[in-house]
């Protein structure tokens, strides 16, 4: 699956709104591949690891932690989706045990479960990953 192919399958799975701020994609908020897990740390360009985020919010994220942004873009008044950041790193979990591999991906993929444990996020969702 290409890459615009797995940005389509990731709005049709999540919706049209970006993870991270809330918004609607429309003609003027575009939606672009966010890799939860960024690349420098090893996340795999795999639908498992990318959500559709407005070009904005991918920008400014860069390369910071998914729960560290989280945190960020609560302060800033948005309205991100944490429940969907927990399914996607809990199924990128699930979909590293099953494939192999990722070496570099699976302790910081464990931190940010943890993280997202710690926060008082669905202990049982988040736990098959952590």
């Amino acid at each position: 699956m290409d890459r615009v192919a797995r940005l389509h399958a990731a709005v049709q799975r999540d919706g049209p709104t970006c993870i991270w701020c809330g918004r609607t994609f429309t003609d003027q908020v575009l939606p672009s591949t966010e890799h939860v897990v960024p690349r420098v740390k090893g996340g795999p360009s795999w639908l498992e690891n990318e959500v559709a985020a407005c070009r904005r919010c991918n920008a400014d994220r860069g390369h910071t932690a998914p729960v560290e942004w989280l945190e960020e873009c609560q302060r800033r008044g948005w309205q991100p989706d944490e429940q969907r950041l927990t399914r996607v790193l809990t199924a990128l979990a699930a979909a590293i045990a099953e494939r192999g591999g990722q070496r570099r991906a699976r302790p910081y993929l464990d931190a940010q479960l943890r993280r997202l444990r710690r926060r008082g996020g669905d202990d049982r969702r988040v736990a098959s990953g952590g």
